[in-house]
């Protein structure tokens, strides 16, 4: 079963994660890629990306003709998707194992960070009883 894994960041968290020490960023970032071969060894990663910071996105809506109609990141949200994994593995527990060793990476002076990964299993299509 296939689930993604979504991490978190709360609005301000781009400009605090900026403003860590050097070192830090390094561990963090460290144990981010080390994080991504080891689930590549066990053979459970599908993909796995970080995205670029709030700032940089855009909303998109269909316009009346069908044409794309953009917008910018509405500032009422409280946090942000800054990365996910998504991993095919047995069963719900693993997944959330998973996401508990991504939400124990280093913070500041090396303390675990304990940043909420939401895991949702992805579905390979609608219900079967709403076919």
């Amino acid at each position: 079963m296939k689930y993604i894994l979504m991490m978190h960041c709360p609005k301000n968290g781009y400009e605090t994660f900026g403003s860590w020490p050097k070192q830090d960023l390094q561990a963090h970032i460290a144990f981010m890629m080390n994080f991504d071969k080891e689930l590549r060894a066990e053979g459970v990663l599908v993909s796995a990306e970080g995205l670029a910071s709030p700032q940089e996105a855009t909303i998109v809506r269909a316009g009346k003709d069908g044409a794309p109609v953009t917008d910018g990141v509405f500032p009422e949200a409280k946090e942000f998707l800054a990365g996910y994994w998504i991993v095919d593995v047995e069963n719900a527990a693993q997944a959330y194992g998973i996401a508990a060793r991504a939400s124990a990476a280093p913070g500041p002076g090396g303390v675990p960070f304990n940043m909420p990964i939401e895991v949702r299993q992805v579905m390979s299509g609608p219900p079967e009883d709403l076919l």
